[in-house]
Order: C-alpha cells, then structure tokens, then sequence
C-alpha cells in the first residue's frame, strides 16, 4: 500500500511540474478565476494528504501570484465633479488662487484628497467720517468738542448763530494761562461766545456769554437771558438755562470769571485758569457742574462765532 502511495504520488508530481503554471488572478478578471481557485483548493488539500512539499511549494506561488497594486475607486459622478471643478479653476486668474493640497495614503479614496481653488474677495475698508464731516463748522481743533457735543451745543446756540463758523478765539494750550489773555482775545470776534472748560476727571462744561469781555471794576453782573451753563458730567450733555430767579448771568473781573449767582457760582475760574469751583445756584437752577465742587482745570476753550460768507473773505 506504501508503495501505491509513492507511486501516485511521483506521477502527480510529474505531472504538476510539465503543467504551465496557471496566470495570477487580477481584480479585474472574470468569475471563472475564481472557480479556478476553488478547484486549486480542492486540489491542494487532496495533495497535503498525499505529498506536503508539494503542496507547500504551490501555495507559496499562489500567494506571491495573488498579490497585487492598491485598487482606485473610480466613478462616473466622481469624474464629472473633477471636471467641474477644473472649469471653474479655469475661470477664476491664477493670482486669486490658494491651492491646498491633503496628503493621503495609499488606502484613501481620490474623493479625500482635493484642491481647492478659493476666490478671495477684498473689499475696501469703510473710512470712519472724518471729525471735520461731523463738525462742519468747526474751523479748528477742540480739546473738548466731539460730535455728540458739537450737535448738542449747536442745537442750544441762540439763533442769531446757528449754523455759523465756530472759530476759537482762545485756548491755553496755544495762548498760554492768563484769564487777561482770554479776555484781550475775546475782543476778535464781538457776538455771542462760548466758555468750554473740563476737569482732570472727564467732565466737560462751560457757559454761554457776550464777546467781547468787559472787565468791571466792581462786582456787576452782565449778560442776559440767553446765557446758560451745560455739562457732560452725567454722560449725556445736560443745559441749564436761565430760570428768572435773578439776573446774575456771568460776572467779568481782571482777575475773576464766574456764571450765576444766589446760592453760589455755577462756575468761577481763578485769574490764572488752573484751578475753578461750581455749585447749585439760583439763576440757573443747576447742579454742581464739575465731579467735585472744586477742581483742577484741564484746559479752557472760548469759542466765537461768524457766518460763512465773512469767514470765507
């Protein structure tokens, strides 16, 4: 019995090595391959049974045989997405282009790894208005008067000067801190003017009064009833005109300059406009004006006001 087997055996062996080895299977081949396979199975373990080196050797083949490239995924709505894509890379200038590319590996489907082509828009930067479209009566700079303020005020200016020219007759940080300088510059422009002044916390207030000043030798009150104080200490400008009570508008010294009376000033600056004071008073039943009843001057401003046709010659 022995020796059937080894004569089988041998003749198999024979005739396994005359025999053309069979092609290596590819994905794209037809179903017949793999009917071939199972066949090749059936053999194999008929062969393990009667040679093993044999059939050792032909399944070493078969699996060198069987391997094979990575496989692409590949469909028809996929390539007309790559084709759309390319026109439109077409129509966009290669200067507007930003390509970023995401590497993959060999396992990854195409569909994952894209380049996009990106259009970037640029739109010009919205200028904020300038301070001259806000304030375009305001002929020079402010140390004081911002939009907001600028509408209020002009809203509150007696009509005589409503829509004229502002023009700063003095300031100290251009004209020095001397009330005598401020009262000599008032003379420049006659009419109405306006006394702006803030403290070293942020509140800004002041006065209307009559250009030019007229320095008395004793305590008299000038002005009338058009003047008023106002003041940004509440966060929104807040007026104080004029009650009836008295008629104590504004008092002129060579060394003083107040507004109101009866009870207190509602504002008074020292002769040398660094230091002032503000309290409740009766002629313009307002409250302190300033964060504390006296305070260091940050800067004082005094306003004129001209129409646009003598301004312009």
């Amino acid at each position: 019995m022995y020796a059937l087997k080894e004569k089988v055996s041998e003749k198999l062996s024979r005739l396994l090595a005359d025999s053309p080895s069979p092609p290596s299977p590819q994905l794209q081949e037809s179903p017949k391959v793999n009917s071939y396979s199972m066949g090749a199975k059936t053999l194999s373990s008929f062969l393990t049974y009667i040679h093993p080196s044999a059939t050792k050797q032909k399944t070493q083949g078969d699996l060198k045989s069987s391997q094979s490239s990575p496989t692409r995924w590949k469909s028809s709505s996929f390539s007309r997405r790559i084709q759309n894509m390319e026109n439109q890379a077409e129509l966009i200038p290669q200067d507007e282009c930003r390509e970023s590319t995401i590497p993959h590996n060999e396992h990854e489907s195409p569909a994952s790894t894209r380049s996009n082509c990106v259009p970037e828009f640029f739109e010009d930067a919205i200028e904020p208005p300038s301070p001259w479209k806000l304030m375009p009566n305001l002929t020079d700079d402010s140390s004081y008067v911002d939009g907001g303020l600028y509408e209020f005020l002009e809203a509150s200016l007696p009509n005589i000067v409503k829509g004229c020219q502002w023009v700063l007759l003095y300031s100290t940080l251009k004209h020095g801190t001397s009330l005598r300088t401020l009262i000599r510059k008032s003379a420049d422009l006659p009419g109405p003017g306006l006394l702006i002044v803030g403290d070293r916390k942020g509140a800004v207030f002041g006065g209307l009064l009559d250009c030019p000043l007229k320095p008395c030798p004793r305590r008299k009150y000038q002005g009338t009833n058009h003047s008023f104080v106002f003041t940004t200490k509440y966060g929104e400008p807040r007026l104080f005109r004029a009650t009836g009570a008295n008629r104590y508008f504004y008092l002129c010294l060579n060394d003083f300059l107040a507004f109101g009376g009866g009870g207190n000033f509602a504002l008074s600056l020292d002769e040398d406009l660094l230091a002032g004071s503000s309290g409740p008073c009766q002629t313009f039943g307002n409250s302190c004006l300033a964060h504390d009843p006296e305070f260091e001057l940050k800067n004082v401003e005094l306003w004129g006001f001209i129409h646009s046709s003598r301004y312009l010659t």
